[in-house]
């Protein structure tokens, strides 16, 4: 069977304000891991983790990025466009919000052009 992983399932695991959901959410990646169902996590999903992450449980751009980075390395995860999530995290880190980022590290794996009117955004593109 295959799930996808919805934001609040990552959240109770990473910040463990839940404790007994944090546990069901563990549970749920020991099955993955072992084999027994799939999970798959969308980037909107990550997203919306790195927004709730820092909006409400003021993580700084590290702290998310770091969190972030080690659960798209689990190999029992299935990650929709994993190779574009974790490329993205240099330009995060560097300050650019997550779309931004996930565009830069996007058009840099497709190697392909960006248009916008975002003269950082541009610049960091061409480089």
């Amino acid at each position: 069977m295959t799930y996808v992983l919805d934001t609040n399932v990552l959240l109770r695991y990473l910040v463990g304000d839940n404790p007994k959901q944090q546990k069901q959410a563990h549970a749920w990646f020991k099955q993955a891991e072992a084999g027994k169902i799939r999970l798959l996590l969308k980037p909107v999903v990550i997203a919306e983790t790195s927004f709730v992450l820092g909006f409400a449980y003021k993580k700084s751009r590290e702290e998310i990025a770091e969190a972030l980075e080690s659960m798209l390395a689990q190999k029992w995860l299935e990650v929709e466009n994993r190779n574009t999530l974790t490329n993205m995290w240099y330009w995060y880190k560097k300050g650019f919000h997550f779309v931004d980022s996930y565009l830069l590290a996007w058009t840099k794996n497709n190697e392909t052009s960006l248009l916008t009117f975002d003269k950082a955004l541009e610049k960091a593109a061409n480089n």
